[in-house]
């Protein structure tokens, strides 16, 4: 059985898309994944499944989603493997001048096809830096990710991919989940 991650994008913010994480983790029962468990509010499930297929899997999520609560919500999947690349890759992560409570994850559900990096870098803000990858974006974000302009919507529409933000904690805590149940 493999161990994945799935984060949900947009579920739970500002009173939309509300799903109490108890009937989350029973609809991915009810689709036949095991060691089912949740991480706050904001949609970060880790499973079990012996399905390898990842984009049958965020099909499956998807489908079920529209059907028990009738909205869309888009879904990334990743593997434990994916997301130690992923947490391993941070550059800023070592970087002893910069708060890990500043450190955020935009986590890309594919390959951007065209990465304008200036249009992107162009709004960046005093202090931020941003560092790009195949299947994520580094932000550091001194000021609060409240503040910046290179929030998820934007990198979202500048990169014509589906895309949600964590904070350093939440990943890493999710990863650290996804080994205990590996």
């Amino acid at each position: 059985m493999t161990t994945y991650i799935s984060i949900l994008r947009g579920i739970n913010v500002s009173g939309q898309k509300l799903i109490k994480m108890d009937r989350l983790r029973e609809l991915y029962q009810n689709i036949g994944f095991n060691n089912v468990t949740t991480y706050v509010q904001s949609g970060n499930v880790v499973f079990q499944s012996n399905n390898s297929d990842v984009g049958n899997l965020k099909q499956k999520i998807s489908q079920q989603i529209q059907k028990n609560f009738e909205f869309e919500v888009p879904v990334i999947v990743l593997t434990i493997n994916e997301l130690s690349l992923i947490i391993n890759n941070n550059p800023f992560k070592n970087n002893l001048k910069k708060e890990h409570t500043h450190l955020y994850v935009t986590f890309l559900s594919s390959k951007p096809k065209y990465c304008e990096k200036e249009i992107i870098e162009s709004k960046i803000q005093k202090e931020e830096e941003i560092c790009f990858s195949e299947k994520a974006i580094y932000l550091y974000c001194p000021n609060g990710y409240g503040r910046t302009k290179l929030n998820n919507n934007f990198l979202e529409a500048t990169l014509k991919v589906v895309a949600t933000t964590r904070n350093w904690k939440t990943t890493n805590e999710l990863f650290k989940m996804a080994n205990q149940i590996n």
